[in-house]
C-alpha cells in the first residue's frame, strides 16, 4: 500500500518582510534609514517590507552585512512564503476541480488505501483533489486530461462497447504503473519470455497461490512486470499489455475468474508483448465474445489457443466422449487442467455453457499484487 504522507501545512505564514519590520523596530532602524545601507530606493525597502517585493539573493546577501541576519535565514522565509501563497492560489481553484474529481473510483480508491477515508461532504471532497493529483502524478486536471487523454488515444479496446468509464480504467491503469515504477528487473528479453511459455503452461494444474507466485517470477526473469490488480466498476477490462519506456507491463485483474478464462487472458497478453507495437495500450475483456476484433487481437487470440490446445489436439478433442471421465483423460495426455478443456470444447461450441462438465472448471482467487 502506497502511503499518502502529507506534511504540515500551516493556515497562514507571514512575509519575511514582517520580520524584517520587527528587527528594525528593535534596533530603532527607520525604512529610510535601512534603504540608504542598502543603496536602495525607499520604496523598494518599502514594498519588500509588505511582503509585496521579493527577498532576492542578492537581496539577502545586502541584508546580512547591514543586520547581520544570515542570508540563508530571509531566503528560507521568502520561499516559506512563497510557497504559502502559491498553495493559497491553488486552493482557490478547488471549485473548478471538484468536476473532475467525481469522474474518479473515488470509493474504490479509497478502499485499496490511495485516497484517505472519510464521509464525501464538500469540504471532504475538496480535500481529496490535492492526494488525487498525487496519486495520479499530475499537477492538475489539465495535466490528467492531457497525459491520460493521450493514453486514451492508444487504448486497442477488445470491447468498446462495454470499457466505457474512462476514468476508471486510467485509475486501474495507474496502479500497474505505480507498481511497475517500483520494480526492479533485468532488460526486457524477448527470447528468455518466448522460452518460459512450456513452464508457464506447466503451471495449469498447480494451485492458484502456486500459479501467481510462479508466473510473477517467470514474467520477471524476462524482463516483464506481472500484476493482479483488481478490476474497477466500470472498467470491464480482464487485462492489459502496455509498455512503461522500455519495461513491458502486464495487468490482469483476474480475481475470481474461471481458470479457463485466467490462461487465455494471461497468454494473450503475452502474446501482445511479443508480437506487437510498443506505443499501444491494449484493452482485452475475456468475454468479448463477438465483438468486433482487430488484426492483433485476433492474432493474440490464436496464440493464447495455440499455446494451452495445439492445433493437432484441438483436432482430436472433437472426437472425445463429453463426459467428465473423457475430458480428465485427454487433459491428462496434453498435461493441462480438465476446466481448459473444458473451455476450448465450449468455444468450439460443443459443449453448451451450461453443462454439468463447467464443474470442471476452477475459481482462481489471485492476491492482488
Amino acid at each position: 500500500m502506497t502511503e499518502l504522507t502529507l506534511s504540515y501545512q500551516p493556515r497562514e505564514v507571514s512575509p519575511p518582510g514582517a520580520t524584517l519590520s520587527e528587527l528594525l523596530e528593535e534596533r530603532s532602524i527607520a525604512q529610510a534609514e535601512l534603504a540608504r545601507r542598502m543603496g536602495r530606493p525607499l520604496n523598494a525597502v518599502n514594498e519588500m517590507v509588505l511582503g509585496n517585493k521579493e527577498i532576492t539573493e542578492d537581496t539577502a546577501l545586502e541584508l546580512e552585512r547591514v543586520l547581520g541576519t544570515p542570508a540563508h535565514f530571509w531566503l528560507a522565509r521568502e520561499a516559506r512564503y512563497r510557497e504559502f501563497r502559491a498553495r493559497q492560489r491553488d486552493a482557490g481553484r478547488a471549485e473548478s476541480r471538484i468536476d473532475w474529481l467525481d469522474k474518479l473510483p473515488l470509493r474504490q480508491l479509497q478502499k485499496i488505501g490511495k485516497l484517505p477515508l472519510g464521509r464525501m461532504t464538500s469540504s471532504f471532497k475538496a480535500s481529496l483533489i490535492e492526494p488525487a493529483l498525487r496519486f495520479f502524478g499530475v499537477a492538475s486536471p489539465e495535466g490528467w486530461d492531457e497525459q491520460y487523454g493521450r493514453l486514451q488515444a492508444a487504448f486497442r479496446r477488445a470491447n468498446p462497447s462495454r470499457q466505457t468509464d474512462n476514468a476508471a480504467i486510467t485509475a486501474w491503469l495507474r496502479l500497474g504503473e505505480i507498481a511497475a515504477l517500483e520494480a526492479d528487473l533485468p532488460d526486457y528479453d524477448p527470447d528468455r519470455l518466448q522460452a518460459s511459455i512450456p513452464a508457464m503452461r506447466a503451471l495449469t494444474v498447480q494451485p492458484p497461490d502456486v500459479i501467481g507466485r510462479e508466473l510473477i517470477k517467470l514474467c520477471s526473469q524476462a524482463g516483464v512486470v506481472l500484476l493482479f490488480v483488481a478490476p474497477f466498476p466500470g472498467t470491464h477490462v480482464s487485462g492489459v499489455a502496455r509498455w512503461l519506456g522500455d519495461r513491458p507491463l502486464i495487468q490482469l485483474s483476474l480475481l475470481g475468474k474461471w481458470n479457463d478464462v485466467f490462461w487465455f487472458s494471461f497468454f494473450h497478453e503475452v502474446a501482445h508483448i511479443l508480437k506487437h507495437p510498443k506505443r499501444a495500450v491494449f484493452l482485452d475483456d475475456a468475454s468479448s465474445g463477438a465483438a468486433t476484433k482487430s488484426k492483433e487481437e485476433k492474432e493474440a487470440d490464436q496464440f493464447a489457443a495455440d499455446v494451452l490446445i495445439s492445433p493437432a489436439d484441438r483436432r482430436r478433442l472433437g472426437q472425445i466422449e463429453l463426459t467428465a471421465a473423457a475430458v480428465h483423460a485427454f487433459a491428462s495426455q496434453i498435461e493441462a487442467h480438465p476446466g481448459i478443456v473444458v473451455g476450448c470444447l465450449q468455444h468450439l461450441g460443443l459443449v453448451h455453457y451450461a453443462s454439468p462438465l463447467t464443474r470442471l472448471k476452477d475459481r482462481y482467487a489471485i492476491a492482488a499484487t
